[in-house]
């Protein structure tokens, strides 16, 4: 059964705080009509800082779409393969076993898709599937997972190296004096994380089912306007609401799985804002501490977009991880609006063993993988 294991996550050296959020949004915007909304706004997010690829004195420059795209390809090759180096530590496996790489990134665009270049200096196999996935926004983490689980029941035995890149960053538009497009300047962060799932053993998340669902007559609640100037986020007021829609879709999926989605033992969620996490627990009908991974993930980095689900995941292995066998479902919601959802159980197999782990073995396991350590090379 395909495992997602623990992944590994990286954030930029340069920090704002919600305190130096507050203030460049009285500068640079005091005589807004709508400041003191968005600045109610931007504090009822909860996000306390979040990382940023370059000072924020050169973010707030715009020197073009050309030059913008050039440093997000840049910090990706910079960045990406020591996050990918550590996800296949904690996987117990090398370059030379990963079968398919799924990239995901809405924040820049690159033609080859990083997985080439990855490819050609990383020593992965050149026969390694790609499958770049540019276009499906902060959804696109639970879709790297679900797309790494379907190849594993078509390939038994497969392993999938995910890889989420995103530098909000870079898509800063200062000309976009909107709300939505000030809270947004105060909500997303910068971030890379990458995660291996593997066909057979591992310790983490055994993927048993995974399924996707659209919110009819929504297409323009979040969509990027393309122009000379680069990306421009477009976010509707009525976003935060469709947790009434999806929340039923998440019961559905776990009712065909014969789980109750109210009564799961871990629940891994995409952090788009405390208005999503709220409204979902409310019609979910599960208590505020369920979210806490995704909440964690909020307050410390931001909505860091497709990476959210994957730093959750980490939160999770993080706190110890759970009993063997139990249940949870993993969400991450983007444009369309899309879901894409999965259900699994945690396992505690070992890489090379067909045998379970004891508890104080996954704690030990676990407190190695906070630092770098050698591979072993597994039986193919």
């Amino acid at each position: 059964m395909a495992t997602l294991c623990k992944p590994a996550v990286s954030v930029p050296q340069y920090v704002i705080t919600m305190e130096d959020t507050l203030a460049l949004a009285r500068s640079l915007h005091a005589d807004h009509p709508q400041l003191p909304l968005a600045l109610r706004l931007i504090q009822n997010t909860g996000v306390a800082k979040r990382h940023i690829v370059q000072p924020i004195e050169e973010t707030l420059r715009h020197p073009g779409f050309e030059d913008r795209n050039m440093l997000y390809e840049a910090e990706a090759k910079a960045r990406v393969p020591e996050v990918i180096r550590r996800a296949l530590d904690h996987a117990e496996l090398r370059p030379a076993d990963i079968d398919m790489i799924v990239y995901v990134s809405c924040t820049g665009f690159m033609m080859p898709s990083l997985t080439a270049w990855l490819i050609n200096t990383m020593g992965f196999p050149g026969d390694t599937r790609q499958l770049p996935i540019a276009q499906l926004g902060c959804a696109a983490g639970g879709a790297a997972i679900n797309r790494a689980h379907d190849f594993c029941r078509s390939y038994p035995g497969a392993n999938v190296l995910i890889v989420a890149c995103e530098f909000c960053s870079l898509c800063y538009q200062p000309t976009d004096l909107g709300v939505g497009s000030l809270l947004s300047n105060g909500l997303f962060g910068d971030a890379v994380a990458a995660a291996v799932v593997r066909g057979e053993g591992g310790t983490g998340i055994a993927l048993e089912r995974n399924g996707s669902h659209l919110v009819p007559d929504t297409t323009d609640w979040i969509a990027y306007s393309v122009r000379a100037t680069g990306f421009h986020f477009l976010l509707d007021k009525r976003v935060p609401t469709t947790m009434e829609p999806l929340a039923p879709a998440l019961r559905t999926m776990a009712d065909q799985h014969g789980w109750d989605a109210t009564g799961l033992d871990f629940y891994i969620i995409h952090a788009g804002g405390p208005r999503i996490l709220d409204d979902l627990s409310h019609f979910l009908e599960v208590p505020p501490e369920a979210f806490r991974f995704s909440r964690g993930t909020l307050t410390e980095y931001g909505n860091i977009a497709s990476a959210v689900v994957l730093d959750a995941v980490r939160r999770l292995f993080d706190e110890g991880g759970v009993a063997d066998g139990a249940r949870g479902i993993i969400a991450g919601f983007g444009p369309g609006i899309t879901a894409e959802m999965a259900l699994g159980r945690w396992t505690t197999a070992g890489a090379s063993a067909g045998t379970m782990m004891t508890g104080d073995q996954v704690m030990e396991s676990l407190e190695r993988d906070s630092e770098p350590s050698p591979v072993s090379q597994p039986v193919r």
